[in-house]
């Protein structure tokens, strides 16, 4: 029998593809920081033994960095496991996913056989999640919805809605008795984080409705090492997914990169002052070279080619890249999302220059 193909379904594919460039997966540019990769040389001596199956060092670490007690965290072989976990967990009869979003949300409610109800963003408003708008969609169409997912800055536009509007939209689904999951994986790649974080929300009681994701994969650049965890003031919600959860799923290397990782305070800082450059810097020449470029806040760019002929070639600019040797993130396989749109993460200056002048060389061709 031949090999059965399976499309790849996120960024990050450079084991199928020859790359030398990979602007598809949205990892911090400076890479694995110094302290982590110390910490995990020293871990490796570990690997004889089982790992901690609570990870309890890791969660109390991670209880004094959030101010929450390690009881409302659990930890998992990144933040897809947690997604699933999750679901597993409430088992949702109908759920409402936001659209274009991250793709596992939907994956993970197929498995419990949950109707999923879609609320789709538009272009014509930047494709902007706008929460008065949906409280109202959600008085009128939501009849039934048990759980939501909300992807905060969103993937791929990189938008990110403020904490008071997050807290509202929470607030309704209280009353509502909507589970609620909100995914912060790029929230650390803000300019300013803690104005767009619940945490500090759901910390102040009222909101064991709500489950927070975290990961280290982007921020620590650690996606290799696969290691998420999730925030929740509701200790029965956790206990329930230490339950159902597979009991080694984060290895020792993994939790002592982690422990090492929240000491990385100086890299983290710089991490944003790198984005916030390199960013517009991006945003800009991707314009200037004639993209519809959205406004993302996050450590990734979405945009359109508009070009005619990319209307009808499908995946052009993918296919005239990877011809190249440079990955980027076709969005097509999005929800409300055709093959003009794509993303690319945000690298350093030498890096987008060069990115920048493959590009320049494709369009110049064209002309």
């Amino acid at each position: 029998m031949g090999e059965i193909k399976m499309e790849y379904q996120h960024g990050g594919d450079i084991y199928t593809n020859r790359v030398t460039m990979d602007y598809s997966a949205n990892i911090n540019p400076l890479g694995l920081p110094e302290g982590v990769k110390k910490a995990l040389l020293q871990a490796v001596d570990d690997c004889s033994c089982y790992p901690d199956s609570r990870c309890g060092k890791l969660r109390t670490e991670l209880g004094s960095f959030h101010g929450f007690s390690k009881e409302h965290i659990i930890c998992g072989n990144g933040a897809a496991d947690l997604i699933f976990q999750i679901v597993q967990v409430k088992r949702p009869g109908r759920a409402l996913l936001i659209a274009p979003s991250f793709l596992e949300y939907q994956q993970a409610l197929e498995t419990v056989f949950a109707e999923i109800v879609w609320y789709d963003l538009m272009e014509a408003d930047g494709f902007h999640l706008s929460v008065k708008p949906l409280i109202e969609w959600l008085k009128l169409s939501g009849q039934g919805i048990e759980m939501m997912f909300l992807c905060n800055p969103n993937n791929p536009t990189g938008f990110a809605l403020e904490k008071e509007e997050m807290k509202e939209l929470l607030d309704f689904c209280g009353e509502k008795g909507i589970f609620c999951v909100v995914d912060e994986c790029f929230n650390e790649f803000l300019d300013d984080p803690e104005a767009y974080s619940v945490l500090d929300v759901i910390s102040s009681g009222g909101y064991d409705h709500v489950f927070v994701l975290k990961a280290f994969t982007k921020i620590y650049a650690m996606a290799g090492l696969r290691l998420g965890y999730g925030i929740s003031a509701a200790e029965q919600t956790i206990e329930a997914m230490n339950r159902i959860r597979q009991p080694w799923s984060v290895s020792s290397l993994a939790q002592a990169a982690g422990e090492a990782a929240l000491g990385e305070t100086q890299y983290v800082k710089e991490t944003r002052r790198l984005i916030i450059c390199e960013r517009e810097y991006l945003k800009q020449n991707l314009r200037d070279l004639g993209f519809l470029v959205f406004d993302s806040m996050a450590n990734y760019l979405f945009f359109k080619d508009t070009r005619k002929k990319a209307q009808d070639e499908e995946k052009l600019l993918y296919r005239e890249l990877l011809d190249r040797q440079v990955l980027i993130r076709s969005c097509s396989n999005y929800r409300g999302l055709n093959h003009t749109y794509y993303r690319i993460c945000i690298r350093q200056r030498r890096e987008n220059d060069a990115f920048l002048a493959v590009l320049k060389s494709i369009l110049t061709k064209g002309e």
